[in-house]
Parts: structure tokens; sequence; C-alpha cells
């Protein structure tokens, strides 16, 4: 049989490659929300939040917490800054920016084990979190495209 749907014209892939390029894609990318929760906890969250923008986007907002660690300097910084046993997470601007995919490409590079926060910081702010400008500490309320308005979590 052939299909003229856009969406079947390539068939699926079978279950155990989709299962392990699910596994692959989990293990490289965290979203905005897990990382949000993670560090809400309290203690050791078991990783490094990295923003790898220029400081005046820093100085514009950033997660609480994090790292400040332009792309540009994380060869000379890194070991500075990083511990190489803690894994990091990257965040840059948003989606429309692979600022962090370099970010955690120049880390890899140097042995670091990294994730990429999807979303990046348009979408901390986005889902209603916290942020630190070079003022104070802001927050606006969650976009209901982006996050669940009345409820703990999107069930996801």
């Amino acid at each position: 049989m052939i299909t003229t749907n856009a969406v079947l014209r390539v068939a699926p892939a079978a279950p155990d490659a989709a299962a392990a390029y699910f596994r692959a894609s989990l293990a490289l990318h965290a979203d905005v929300s897990d990382v949000a929760a993670a560090l809400a906890a309290g203690g050791d969250p078991g990783f490094v939040v990295v923003d790898s923008r220029s400081t005046e986007s820093w100085d514009q907002g950033h997660i609480p917490g994090a790292v400040h660690l332009p792309t540009a300097l994380i060869a000379e910084q890194a070991a500075r800054l990083l511990d190489p046993a803690v894994p990091v997470v990257t965040y840059c601007w948003g989606p429309g920016c692979n600022g962090a995919t370099r970010a955690a490409l120049a880390l890899a590079e140097l042995g670091y084990r990294v994730k990429e926060m999807l979303g990046g910081f348009e979408y901390w702010v986005r889902e209603g979190f916290a942020y630190e400008t070079w003022q104070s500490t802001e927050r606006r309320p969650a976009d209901a495209l982006t996050a669940p308005v009345d409820a703990a979590d999107c069930g996801c």
C-alpha cells in the first residue's frame, strides 16, 4: 500500500531503533521544568548549570545559581570554574539559538559530561521560574502556552 500522507511517507522507526534514539536524546538533553525541579528540591542536584551567553545577556537575566561561562571562554576557564566529576547542563537564549549546543560540544570535547537544557533562558522565564538580573530577582507569570498555569507540573 502506498501512502501519500506526509507523516507516514517515511515509515516510523522500528521500536528498538526508536527506543535507542529517544534514550540517547534524554542522555543529551534536559528540559527547563526538570532542571527547575531539581534545583528547587534543595541540596546538591548533582549537576551544575552553565549560562554560555555574553556578560550583557547574563546581566539581563540568568538562572539563580548558574555559572557564567561564555562559550568563547570555555577552553581557558572551564577547568577553573567547573569540577570535571560533576555533570554540566548548558543553556543559552532559547530554542532559536544554538549557543548552548556549541557550549555543550566545547565542554564535551574537554571531557565533561554534559546535557543541553531545551528551551534555554526564554523558556525558563516563560514557564514562570525566578531569574536574577544585575539588579534583582524577578519572576513573570507562567505562559499558558508553555507551562500549566493551575498545576504543579505538566504531568509528562
